[in-house]
């Protein structure tokens, strides 16, 4: 069994993501995009193990039901698996689930972009499932990465962005636990120790 220290990727919080050139499928052509490209935007990069599986679908089709409401707070999504564009396409045609998908599908077969956020499983040649929350500066302000078997909550992913635009735009406030906006807020100081 590996320890720990041998396989955790080192804290990513605060780091900037490559901006390197990336191919998608998106609007029923293949393009190039940058993370750049959307520099004033929030950011969510949606990994997950590959097209035509189980899982896959179920969340996907929930952020594309979600899409316009994400857009809405400033937010692009972009999807990224090990797949080729052309299985992005195929996939897109196929599925009912996926062709409701209005976002970027980004297209990573040598896993170089899975490979510098640490989701690549190299037996595998997949990711994991992970989520990264981008800020318009192209800083990471939080991620999760987990098991292939467990689908991820759009709607969970819409509250953490809100909290994370709200505590970038309120300097010194933070959020507290199933925080959702128009709900109180706190300010850490010494007054809070001990009564919370």
């Amino acid at each position: 069994m590996e320890k720990i220290h041998e396989c955790h990727p080192s804290n990513l919080i605060g780091k900037k993501v490559c901006d390197c050139e990336l191919e998608c499928f998106h609007e029923n052509q293949i393009k190039k995009i940058k993370l750049s490209d959307y520099k004033d935007k929030w950011t969510v990069l949606f990994f997950y193990p590959a097209d035509f599986t189980f899982v896959c679908p179920t969340e996907l089709e929930e952020l594309a039901d979600m899409y316009e409401e994400f857009k809405n707070i400033n937010t692009e999504i972009i999807s990224v698996s090990t797949d080729t564009v052309f299985v992005h396409k195929a996939w897109y045609d196929n599925s009912p689930a996926i062709g409701k998908i209005k976002f970027p599908m980004v297209a990573d077969p040598t896993g170089r972009l899975c490979k510098s956020l640490g989701t690549y499983i190299p037996e595998e040649g997949l990711s994991w499932r992970a989520t990264f929350i981008i800020d318009p500066e192209g800083k990471i302000k939080a991620y999760e990465i987990h098991n292939n078997d467990i689908g991820r909550s759009a709607k969970e992913l819409f509250r953490k962005i809100q909290a994370a635009q709200y505590v970038a735009e309120n300097n010194g406030e933070v959020c507290p636990a199933r925080w959702q906006p128009g709900d109180k807020t706190l300010t850490p100081g010494l007054d809070l120790v001990g009564k919370l």
